[in-house]
């Protein structure tokens, strides 16, 4: 089964049609969105013109048959330790929220989906980096 994981860049990706974003969310049988994409998008959502019209396109998109929005638990929460510190001792740190995307992408074991090439400092994590 082919199961892909979002993080912001992806999703925002998607609302503006670009084809591969489109072509990759739309092949896939299983899209994860975890809650901390979601908690970006809304900040972007409430500093922008279109909050209302934001909330509804992303509630349709959760309500799809193929969605999940993945929380977080104490497994996460392990995996996000631990890849903090193998990033911090590589010399290579990221923002906290992308370590608990991967982290939840791992724990479930899915494919993150993004334009951010950050991503491919974790080792462990499946990655399709998207070309803007």
């Amino acid at each position: 089964m082919s199961r892909i994981c979002l993080d912001t860049s992806a999703y925002s990706q998607l609302r503006r049609s670009h084809p591969e974003a489109v072509r990759t969310i739309d092949e896939a049988e299983e899209v994860l969105v975890p809650v901390i994409t979601l908690g970006e998008l809304r900040a972007g959502f409430r500093t922008g013109g279109r909050e209302r019209e934001n909330e509804e396109v992303l509630a349709a998109f959760l309500d799809e048959p193929a969605i999940r929005v993945l929380d977080v638990d104490d497994l996460a929460s392990k995996l996000y330790a631990d890849l903090w510190a193998d990033l911090r001792r590589a010399g290579t740190p990221l923002p906290a929220n992308d370590i608990w995307i991967a982290a939840l992408a791992l724990r479930e074991g899915a494919t993150l989906v993004t334009f951010d090439a950050d991503f491919r400092r974790i080792p462990r994590l499946g990655v399709i980096l998207l070309a803007p």
